[in-house]
Order: C-alpha cells, then sequence, then structure tokens
C-alpha cells in the first residue's frame, strides 16, 4: 500500500486506466429509487406495480412526513416495488420511457421559507440534503445552524463539482440565496483554490467561501464541519452537493428539478476509465458494459474508500468504482485459525500517516481510543456529532486490515442516538 502526501491529508495511490476523453450522456433503461444512507425510512407507497409515472413524479412519501417525497429519476413504468418489514422503503425499480413525460412544480410560494421547504419537499431534493449528528436527511420542519455546499471533493477519482456547476453560475447562485432561508446561520461553500463560485455581493456576508487543499479529506464534509462549525445535539449542520444546490436553482427558475448529474467510472476493474452525465438510481450494470475488463468484478456506488456494492447509483453519489473480485481462498481449519489469529480486534497504532488521515482536524491517538474503549462523552469533545462513516474511510484505509473505525463509528453514533433520544 503507497500513501502519498505531505501536511494535512493523504492521495492513496489507488490505479485506475486513463479516463476518455469524451463525456457521454446516458439514462439507463431501468434505475431504482432507493432510500438515503442513514436510518430506515418508513414510507407509503404512491405508486402501483405497472403504473407510468413521469420523470420527477413522486413513487412514495414518508409515512410520518407525508410532503417528504421520493421521486422517480426517469419517466418509465414502475417494474417493482420492494419494501422491508415496517413499510420501510428497499428499492421502487422503474422501466424507462423515452417518450415519458417530465413533472412540473410550481416555484409561486418559494419566496417563503415554508413554501420554499414545500417544494424542496414535494420535488424530490430533500433527501439530497444531509445532517449531522447521526446522518441521514434531515428531519421536515428542522432547523440547521448552517449548511456546508460541497464544491470540492477529495475522493480519489471524484470528479470535480466545479465541472458539474459550470455554465449554471446564476442557477447556483439562486440555489445559495435559497439555502439561506432555510437557516439563521451562515452557507460555507467549500471549494478549491480558485475565484469564488457566487456572487459575493448579494449575501449580506451570510454566505462564506472557504478554500480546502487537494489531499483527502480535506474536503470530506464531516472533516469541513467539525472544523469550521460543529454539529451538536441541539445544533444540526446540514451538507448538499454543489450540483444538488444549483438543481435547486433550477427548481426555482423554471419548476422542474434536473436528475442529470455528473459521475465518474473508475477502478482497477476497468479498460478504460469514463465520465457520464446520468442520474441519481442509474443502473450500474448499464453504465460499465463497455469499459469493464473480462472477468469476473464488482461494482460499487461511491469511491474506493467510502463506497458499497450496489446495482444502482446511490441517491448522493458521484463515483462508480469497478474492482476485480478477489478469489475465493478455502477457509483453514478451525485449528490453525485459533493458531495464527487472535481472537480479539487487533490494536490501531497511531502513526504519521493515520495523523494525516484525518485532515489535521482531529487528534488521532484520543480520538481513536475514545472509539475504541466506547468513551462516548470523550467522543464527543473531540468532535463525532460531526463526523459520518465516510470521514473515517480513509483512515480505516491506512489502518488495512486492521481497520475498524467506522463500525466503531457507527455503533458510538446509534448509541448516542438512542441515549439523547434525539
Amino acid at each position: 500500500m503507497t500513501i502519498l502526501g505531505s501536511g494535512a491529508g493523504l492521495s492513496p495511490d489507488l490505479f485506475s486506466p486513463s479516463f476518455l476523453p469524451e463525456t457521454d450522456t446516458v439514462v439507463t433503461e431501468e434505475a431504482a429509487v432507493r432510500a438515503p444512507s442513514g436510518r430506515s425510512l418508513h414510507v407509503t407507497p404512491l405508486v402501483r406495480e405497472g403504473d407510468m409515472v413521469a420523470k420527477g413524479d413522486a413513487v412514495a412519501c414518508l409515512r410520518h412526513a407525508p410532503d417528504v417525497c421520493f421521486v422517480a429519476p426517469i419517466a418509465g413504468q414502475v417494474a417493482r416495488l420492494s419494501l422491508l418489514p415496517g413499510r420501510k422503503l428497499s428499492e421502487i425499480v422503474l422501466f424507462r420511457e423515452p417518450d415519458g413525460a417530465v413533472r412540473q412544480h410550481d416555484p409561486g410560494q418559494a419566496d417563503a421559507t415554508a413554501g420554499l421547504r414545500r417544494l424542496m419537499q414535494g420535488a424530490g431534493l430533500w433527501p439530497w440534503l444531509r445532517r449531522r449528528p447521526f446522518g441521514g436527511m434531515p428531519a421536515h420542519d428542522e432547523k440547521p445552524s448552517a449548511i456546508f455546499v460541497m464544491a470540492a471533493d477529495t475522493r480519489p477519482f471524484a470528479p470535480d463539482p466545479r465541472q458539474a456547476i459550470a455554465g449554471r453560475e446564476e442557477d447556483f447562485s439562486r440555489g445559495l440565496a435559497a439555502l439561506l432561508r432555510l437557516t439563521e446561520g451562515p452557507v460555507i461553500v467549500c471549494q478549491q483554490a480558485g475565484a469564488p463560485l457566487f456572487d459575493r455581493g448579494a449575501d449580506d456576508g451570510r454566505i462564506r467561501t472557504i478554500t480546502r487543499g487537494a489531499r483527502h479529506p480535506q474536503a470530506s464534509a464531516g472533516i469541513c464541519i467539525h472544523h469550521f462549525f460543529p454539529a451538536g445535539l441541539d445544533a444540526p449542520v446540514w451538507d448538499i452537493h454543489a450540483e444538488d444546490a444549483a438543481a435547486l436553482g433550477t427548481l426555482l427558475d423554471t419548476g422542474e428539478l434536473p436528475m442529470q448529474r455528473l459521475v465518474h467510472i473508475a477502478g482497477a476493474g476497468l479498460r478504460d476509465a469514463r465520465t457520464v452525465w446520468t442520474h441519481p438510481g442509474a443502473d450500474l450494470r448499464q453504465l460499465t458494459q463497455r469499459v469493464v475488463a473480462p472477468g469476473p468484478h464488482q461494482l460499487i456506488s461511491g469511491s474506493p474508500l467510502d463506497g458499497h456494492l450496489s446495482r444502482w447509483l446511490a441517491p448522493r453519489h458521484r463515483q462508480i468504482t469497478v474492482l476485480p473480485r478477489e478469489t475465493v481462498h478455502s477457509r483453514p481449519h478451525w485449528l490453525v485459525s485459533a493458531l495464527t489469529q487472535s481472537a480479539g480486534a487487533k490494536p490501531a497504532i497511531p502513526t504519521a500517516a493515520l495523523s494525516k488521515a484525518f485532515g489535521g482536524a482531529l487528534p488521532a491517538a484520543p480520538f481513536i481510543r475514545a472509539l475504541s474503549a466506547g468513551d462516548d462523552e470523550t467522543a464527543m469533545k473531540l468532535g463525532v456529532l460531526s463526523l459520518l462513516e465516510e470521514d473515517l474511510a480513509l483512515a480505516d484505509y491506512v489502518l488495512s486490515e486492521t481497520g475498524q473505525l467506522t463500525a466503531q463509528l457507527r455503533g458510538m453514533l446509534a448509541r448516542i442516538r438512542t441515549e439523547f433520544d434525539a
């Protein structure tokens, strides 16, 4: 394992072939509506199998907050509606209809904060927001202490958010102005060095810009939140991708929520890496079928550090990673395993690389000790409420086989959430 870097952050040396020069637009023949990561969501389906839906039509809503809708990313026919026990959303699969309609919304009432919330929730943009602490999308009536707009992404092979909003500067500025109405605190735009992405004269100083470096995790949302505006139990902080902020601006201008997003397809399991314009819930098999290398492989929605195996592009993801599937080795006899492996978890030893994997925002040794010992109080003082699993993914990569920080983090957050009934 090779890691490059100096100062705050690292540059993991992960292999991927070169990107093809062209950028294609691909609407997959199948797509899925899935819940964002976080707490399981109890929903009420608004469609049945066989129904035809327009792009942007609501296909389900939250049971206890019916104003919050999940919408179709493409126009088509509902092929399968899968719910988990308790009517929790698993997935709603759609077959594409090439000449399908597009849902139009009325932005006329969005000048008021309540009208803006109803528009965002009814149009399906609300699930694209994410809250700290604990993750998941915000409650329908929650007011954040601050909102971070992520216009930088330092994960390996991630597309540059600035490319995604190029030519959409007016929509982006309009979206930022709308986000200001959702909070009494600041809207903080995280970007890499360069010209500001918005008109500084139109925000009364409440829209701020912070410049982040090129090494990961400097542009990880949780690291930025912890460093500049820490989240608390009574002070939630939201983050949203810059492309989604521009989509909000388009929605307010035209009444249509854009589903198009810029996605990088990379990884060691490809012949060529590629960049595509596609949509949430896109079929990963179709997007990779022309560039995947021969042999068994695995499709990951997200980056090689924090993605997960999936057939569909997750609601917030802008990356697809294709890796060769490892050969399954026969399991050794239990006695051999007992003699050669420790039954307990291996300790995480703080190193210079591990300290850099926290982006210089957290003291590695005390934080790891608090996680490992389940010391919730100390971890909260050190900033655990601003973090999610993706923020510690690089640290687990540095630890390699001993990496278990993300699992410990999720267990601690679940315990804190239960204790404080958040």
